[in-house]
């Protein structure tokens, strides 16, 4: 493979090599460690993240202390606070990571202001919306038409060792249950 976050924009956008050269220039690589936050809830930040190892969450923690996980990030993906760029508000979700992880930092701005005078990196701009729209979608019919356990098998399949790699009350809160409920999940599923 020649180049994992190349090879992603080229066969899911058809990115050639010389945008490729564009958007790593854009770009910063950075490594954080687990716990690490890219953007605290009621921050600002006008930096998004393409996360090529590692696993990221997005996180809203409750007055009263209760984790809601609205996203686990697993390479390769788009990680940051859009709606808060976009509306300019402060975020109303954590962003951090659950391990060591690999990611690469755009500021927003200089990367909007590429799309206004190259056309391959405004539709670049275009397909990503409409591929995290489909993401977005597809994430809310499965929490609407799947089960705990359909769930869990589902995001197990997508990141095989999760187990192995983050905390169960994490995995548990992206999964909306308790982490006494994916215990018994667990233990089911071990059984059968």
């Amino acid at each position: 493979m020649e180049n994992p976050g190349f090879d992603f924009l080229k066969s899911n956008f058809n990115v050639s090599k010389e945008t490729f050269v564009i958007l790593k220039n854009l770009s910063t690589k950075k490594t954080l460690t687990s716990g690490d936050k890219t953007i605290a809830q009621g921050g600002m930040s006008n930096n998004l993240y393409f996360l090529t190892s590692g696993l990221m969450r997005s996180v809203r923690i409750s007055e009263r202390g209760k984790e809601y996980t609205k996203n686990l990030y697993s390479p390769i993906s788009f990680v940051g606070p859009f709606s808060s760029i976009l509306t300019k508000k402060p975020s109303l979700l954590t962003y951090e990571a659950l391990t060591d992880c690999i990611v690469y930092e755009v500021d927003y701005e200089d990367f909007f202001k590429l799309t206004q005078t190259v056309i391959e990196i405004s539709n670049l701009y275009n397909r990503v919306l409409e591929y995290l729209f489909l993401i977005y979608e597809q994430k809310q019919f499965e929490s609407i038409s799947l089960n705990a356990t359909e769930r869990y098998q589902l995001l197990k399949s997508r990141i095989p060792d999760i187990d192995k790699q983050i905390a169960q009350h994490q995995i548990a809160s992206y999964l909306n249950i308790t982490p006494v409920q994916l215990s018994r999940i667990r233990k089911e599923l071990k059984q059968n």
